[in-house]
């Protein structure tokens, strides 16, 4: 043709290379039905394949519901006669900050429903600083046994029960009174002794053991905050675990 010079061998050769492959499917990506194959992962600027991407980390904060319990939530703690009916106590379920050094959520407290939303403050609270619960579980579970709660080292609140050497009903039994990480703070008698032998060396105050709640702390301040005293520092008797509405 006019204006062009003659085709070297070169060129005729690598023609005929692009129509071989072309033919065979090699010159794009492709399947049978001649359309471009979908690459599974695309590749890198320097042609290795690209890692799949890391997970977002996501941050668990502070999370607490506040629900209406039944007679039937309450198999073991509750019974005719008691001082405040199933209708004036809620349950609280919340995330709390464990043993573990890690958040833990499904935590559930029965109190009553006039403070439920203060003792939801305090344990916003208690978990922004962390301080460490080891489970926290209605009495129920431990067919409504105070003794077999604390040797499980479980916070918890409502128990139509008796207060402690008394003929009264507990703090417990209004719902007005928690008990937090019992064995790190047990019920110390005014003679020295504790029910729970496996407890018994957190009698000894002086030491800063996770869980453990000592005079002013903020675990202290928290509760005080919505009025509610600590069990510390009652004369005779101490109750390291307990602060209630009374202080009682």
């Amino acid at each position: 043709m006019p204006g062009r010079g003659p085709i070297s061998s070169g060129t005729l050769l690598a023609a005929a290379l692009a129509v071989t492959l072309a033919a065979a499917g090699c010159g794009r990506g492709s399947d049978d039905s001649g359309e471009p194959a979908p690459s599974a992962t695309p590749p890198t600027a320097t042609g290795t394949t690209a890692p799949p991407p890391s997970p977002t980390p996501t941050k668990q904060g502070f999370q607490a519901e506040i629900t209406k319990v039944t007679a039937g939530d309450l198999t073991s703690s509750w019974r005719k006669g008691c001082p405040v009916a199933p209708s004036g106590l809620r349950m609280i379920e919340m995330t709390y900050w464990g043993m573990d050094d890690k958040p833990h959520t499904g935590g559930r407290l029965v109190v009553n429903a006039k403070a439920a939303g203060d003792l939801v403050s305090v344990f916003r609270k208690l978990y922004g600083m962390r301080y460490p619960i080891e489970r926290m579980e209605p009495v129920d579970k431990y067919g409504g046994s105070d003794f077999d709660s604390i040797e499980a080292n479980n916070t918890s609140a409502f128990n139509c029960r008796n207060a402690t050497g008394s003929s009264s009903f507990s703090q417990h039994a209004y719902g007005l009174a928690i008990d937090i990480n019992p064995c790190q703070n047990p019920y110390v008698y005014a003679d020295g002794r504790t029910a729970h032998k496996d407890c018994a060396k957190y009698k000894n105050r002086k030491l800063d053991a996770p869980g453990m709640i000592h005079a002013g702390d903020r675990v202290v301040k928290a509760f005080a905050s919505i009025g509610w005293g600590w069990g510390g520092e009652w004369s005779g008797a101490r109750d390291y675990q307990h602060f209630s509405a009374s202080g009682r």
